[in-house]
C-alpha cells in the first residue's frame, strides 16, 4: 500500500485501469465521471502518464493505450492492494467496537445493560431502555464501563436552543440589556438539563450581575451544537454582530434555535 501514499498515485491507478479496458471511444469526460473528478485533473493526469510511458495516445487525445510498462504497473499495484484489503478485512473480521458509558450502579462483565442518556452523558445499568449493550470488564457505580455488542437506538430528544441577544458596548452594553427578561428566562429554563454559552465580554458582565455560571465559552457554536444533539437545553447570550455569525453556524450544522431580544425597549 506504500506506493498509494504519494499524492495522485491512486488516480494514476484508477485511470490506467480503466483504459486497460481497452474501450476505444473512452474520453476524458467519461474517465471524470467514473472517478468523480474534473475533467481538468483527468486531463493533467493522462499528461503524466503518457511523460512517464505507462500509456501512448496521439497528441494527447482519445483513443488511450495503455503500454507493457502500464500494465506492469497496473497489475503491481492492484496485487499490493489485494493483500492490503485483505489485512484490512481479517482485522475487522475479529475487530470489536468498546464504547464507553458512566456505570449507574456496579456492574460485572457479561451483564447486559440499558443505554441512557443524562445531562448529554451516556450511562449504563440496569434502568429499562431501547439500547443495550454488554459490559466489557467490572465497573464500580460512577467509573467509566466498557461496553460492546451495542443493539438498539439510544432514546433522547435533540436539546432546545435560546439565544438572547445583547446590545453592544456602542448601544450601550449592559445597561442598555433587559436583565429582568434575561434573569425571567433564565430561571424559566434553568434545570440539570442547561447548559449557558456566553459570546462576547458583555454577556459575561450580564452573567456574572445575575450569577448565572456560564458553561460554555470556547468554540462555542461546536459546543451548543454538540450539547443539543445530545439532549441538553441551551442558553445562549450573545453580543451584537457576533449573533449573526453564530446563527448562520448554526444553521450550518443544522440546529433549530429560538431568538430572544435581550435589548431595552
Amino acid at each position: 500500500m506504500q506506493n498509494f501514499k504519494r499524492r495522485g498515485t491512486l488516480t494514476h491507478f484508477q485511470i490506467l485501469a480503466e483504459i486497460a479496458k481497452q474501450d476505444y471511444h473512452l474520453k476524458q469526460k467519461d474517465l471524470a465521471e467514473s472517478l468523480g473528478i474534473t475533467i481538468q485533473a483527468v486531463s493533467e493526469n493522462i499528461k503524466t502518464l503518457i511523460e512517464e510511458g505507462y500509456i501512448k495516445s496521439k497528441d494527447g487525445r482519445s483513443p488511450y493505450t495503455i503500454t507493457q510498462t502500464g500494465i506492469d504497473k497496473v497489475k503491481k499495484e492492484a496485487i499490493d492492494l489485494r493483500k492490503f484489503t485483505d489485512d484490512v478485512l481479517e482485522t475487522m473480521s475479529s475487530y470489536k467496537t468498546v464504547w464507553p458509558a458512566i456505570a449507574d450502579e456496579d456492574l460485572k462483565a457479561g451483564d447486559v445493560v440499558g443505554l441512557y442518556m443524562r445531562k448529554g452523558i451516556l450511562y449504563a445499568g440496569n434502568e429499562k431502555s431501547n439500547a443495550t449493550g454488554i459490559v466489557v470488564r467490572d465497573a464500580k457505580k460512577g467509573m467509566d464501563v466498557a461496553l460492546d455488542s451495542l443493539r438498539g437506538l439510544i432514546d433522547y430528544d435533540v436539546g432546545t436552543v435560546n439565544i438572547i441577544t445583547l446590545p453592544t458596548i456602542k448601544e450601550g452594553g449592559s445597561s442598555a440589556a433587559n436583565i429582568d427578561l434575561i434573569k425571567k428566562t433564565y430561571k424559566k429554563e434553568k434545570s440539570d438539563n442547561l447548559v449557558v454559552a456566553g459570546i462576547g465580554t458583555i454577556s459575561h458582565a450580564i452573567a456574572n450581575s445575575l450569577d448565572i455560571p456560564i458553561d460554555i465559552e470556547h468554540a462555542a457554536t461546536q459546543a451548543t451544537a454538540n450539547a443539543a444533539r445530545k439532549g441538553l437545553d441551551v442558553l445562549v447570550l450573545s453580543v451584537g454582530d457576533m449573533t449573526k455569525s453564530f446563527m448562520r453556524e448554526l444553521d450550518d450544522e443544522k440546529i433549530k434555535y429560538n431568538t430572544i431580544n435581550g435589548k431595552k425597549d
